[in-house]
């Protein structure tokens, strides 16, 4: 079975309330029907009710089953907007302005995330990444003990050491440009904790680098090696090490030779970038080069999941995406 089938398995097992912001998308509609057919999660679609019937009834289905919900004749309405003014008014966020603010249907999957109504939320189809993030931070919230939100990206290689559909995960690739210390060491913990929930086993996590275990000097690399020393002061129970280089940290006799001892040298499966630069470009070689398939990225770091789509996306990937959130949101719950 396929990392992608498997979570869509763990999905069906426990079927999480998913809000889908975007419900005028097609993409979206199309979504929402086999999200609910294939029992992967519970789905509040967001829009007027008559249109979305109405639309998708052009589209050759119905909306049966699925819950719609219109943020303006809501009964949480109000309720979030004047929440919303609790949450901004350090920002000098007057009721008038959230008042339209909560018409918006990404802030309003926001709100309904942060009071438990959905256990997660993904949007991005027809919105900027920028929209979402702004949306999910300011009404979501950052995660206890978490001052960075980033990302990771799943790579399912075809092929890699004799073992087929081989998966890791790359962070971050999409969101944090130059992360310092206590950021990387965030990105870190937070891809280990999604390893978990999602493949279900251990993670190893390398902290990468241009140099392994002193094999040359340079502040980018103290930044990872105080990184890995954060990460061993905040979660001990983590298989983490640092600083490696790319080919000791999933090469097992590179990795003997160049770090003998090490736990996880030539064993890693989670692989953490020093920076945006490094991440995005070795996950764009991955799959290019190394015909590798690339899913994400997913966000991580807020309270609770809440997720960015590609404006380019298809309806496979906001179906994938659901269920990673869905997963993600059992581990959250």
């Amino acid at each position: 079975m396929s990392l992608m089938s498997d979570i869509i398995a763990k999905a069906k097992a426990r079927r999480m309330r998913i809000a889908l912001p975007e419900g005028s998308d097609e993409r979206t509609l199309r979504a929402a029907r086999i999200l609910t057919d294939g029992q992967i999660a519970e789905i509040i679609l967001l829009g007027q009710p008559d249109k979305l019937n109405a639309q998708a009834k052009t589209l050759g289905f119905t909306l049966d089953g699925i819950e719609i919900v219109e943020p303006v004749t809501s009964a949480a309405y109000e309720t979030y907007v004047d929440e919303y003014v609790q949450l901004r008014q350090h920002k000098g966020m007057t009721r008038k302005e959230a008042l339209e603010v909560m018409k918006d249907t990404v802030f309003f999957a926001a709100m309904m995330v942060r009071n438990g109504i959905a256990h997660g939320a993904v949007s991005g189809a027809a919105n900027t990444t920028a929209h979402v993030m702004r949306a999910g931070i300011q009404c979501v919230g950052v995660a206890e003990g978490f001052k960075t939100v980033s990302s990771f990206f799943m790579m399912i290689l075809p092929e890699f050491r004799g073992e087929h559909h081989v998966p890791y995960f790359f962070a971050d690739a999409a969101l944090v440009p130059n992360p310092d210390a206590s950021q990387l060491a965030d990105i870190a913990i937070a891809t280990a904790d999604n390893w978990k929930a999602l493949v279900g086993t251990d993670p190893n996590v390398a902290m990468l680098s241009f140099s392994t275990k002193g094999s040359a000097t340079h502040p980018d690399v103290d930044k990872v090696i105080e990184a890995t020393q954060l990460i061993h002061a905040r979660r001990p129970d983590l298989n983490v090490d640092g600083e490696l280089q790319f080919d000791a940290a999933v090469i097992p006799s590179i990795g003997e030779r160049k770090s003998p001892g090490s736990p996880v040298a030539g064993h890693a499966n989670v692989l953490i970038f020093p920076d945006l630069d490094a991440g995005n470009i070795a996950y764009k070689i991955t799959q290019r080069f190394g015909k590798a398939e690339a899913i994400g990225p997913f966000v991580q770091g807020l309270n609770r999941s809440f997720n960015d789509l590609s404006r380019g996306c298809s309806t496979e990937d906001i179906v994938n995406t659901v269920a990673v959130a869905a997963v993600i949101s059992q581990a959250q719950a």
